[in-house]
């Protein structure tokens, strides 16, 4: 007995010492934390995520560019400043950790404002430094693809499985994503000109309302009529995709409409913001049902800042009834946010993928 016992406390040994050796070499923790950094364009985010639960996100919004109808890259970049170290210090409190309890930083290292993108990316490094914790950079496209990974404090969440289809639509990107891990994506589709964002801020533009746009065109289209007035929907092969046309349909038939009648657009506003809403999201669903039937990947998710836009969700959600099972964020998840950055880091972070000090911002960065 006394033998066996000695076998069995070795055997149990040698497991432990083999469990602690892979431990550092992997990085394998029951509990890992990682915080989030986002500064891409004018909104100051900084985030906890432990595992994949989220413990804090704090965002600092700019209301300083709603005056220019649209954001300003130098006063965008001087709000970061002011915002960043408060913003830490929020999260910190409210996710009730301590900056020694991190595992290591991750950052938006782009696409995005340069001026906005250095700061955070200094920022990161800094702190890197200076609580010794490994950097991650993190593709600020990524983030928003795979915020669907994002879980709450006692929630019983369903993530998407592999292979997926992402659609990301935001102000600067339009985008079909096949997402086969955390760690593979590949654009089967893109705008070959505009995004669909822009698309929405340029006609409400064109319509005298104010920044951003795509908002606003929302709330006064859920009191029109959707089919009251048609624009051109440009005929693209493959899975990608132009709004240039339709701004340009659109800003004519403003035009050709105002010389009959100049008060034209305060009469029909509700309409136009509901029928120019149905034509771009008639464009999306299409194109990515096409996709869904070309690569017969039946499970899709809808991501970036578009993505908040309630009739695009309720045509989304309605693919459903094709047999297709759909994710929507969350809205707070469709904005651009540290959380997203910090899931993105997660998994990074299990794969060993960190980054140099020397990694510069990118403000043009593919995913």
């Amino acid at each position: 007995m006394p033998r066996i016992a000695s076998i069995y406390i070795g055997i149990c040994l040698f497991f432990l010492i083999l469990h602690e050796f892979y431990a550092k070499v992997l990085n394998l923790k029951d509990i890992i934390n990682i915080l989030g950094i986002e500064s891409s364009c004018d909104d100051t985010s900084i985030a906890v995520i432990q595992n994949q639960t989220l413990l804090s996100s704090i965002i600092a919004s700019q209301d300083v560019h709603v005056k220019y109808g649209g954001v300003v890259p130098e006063l965008a970049s001087r709000a970061h400043q002011s915002n960043i170290i408060p913003v830490l210090h929020e999260t910190l409190i409210k996710a009730d950790i301590k900056l020694n309890d991190i595992d290591a930083i991750a950052y938006t290292r782009g696409p995005g404002l340069l001026g906005s993108l250095l700061v955070g990316t200094s920022f990161a490094k800094g702190l890197s430094i200076g609580i010794q914790k490994p950097l991650i950079e993190v593709n600020h496209l990524q983030g928003h693809v795979l915020s669907h990974f994002i879980a709450e404090k006692d929630e019983n969440k369903e993530f998407p499985e592999f292979p997926h289809l992402c659609l990301l639509i935001s102000g600067g990107h339009t985008q079909i994503i096949k997402v086969s891990s955390p760690y593979q994506f590949e654009i089967l589709g893109t705008t070959i000109d505009d995004a669909a964002g822009e698309a929405f801020d340029k006609a409400a533009k064109v319509m005298g309302l104010e920044y951003p746009g795509g908002p606003v065109i929302d709330k006064l289209a859920q009191q029109g009529d959707a089919h009251k007035f048609k624009f051109a929907k440009p005929k693209i092969k493959g899975l990608n995709f132009s709004f240039s046309g339709l701004k340009t349909s659109f800003l004519y038939f403003i035009r050709d409409q105002i010389k009959v009648n100049p008060n034209f657009i305060q009469e029909n506003i509700n309409d136009l913001c509901a029928s120019y809403q149905r034509t771009i999201t008639e464009m999306l669903i299409e194109k990515m049902i096409m996709a869904v039937e070309q690569y017969n990947i039946q499970t899709i998710t809808l991501g970036g800042g578009v993505s908040a836009n309630s009739e695009i969700r309720k045509a989304f959600t309605a693919l459903q009834n094709k047999g297709i099972k759909t994710f929507l964020p969350k809205l707070k998840f469709t904005t651009d946010n540290a959380a997203m950055i910090a899931i993105v880091g997660y998994y990074k972070y299990l794969n060993n993928d960190f980054s140099s000090l020397a990694s510069p911002p990118l403000a043009r960065f593919s995913i």
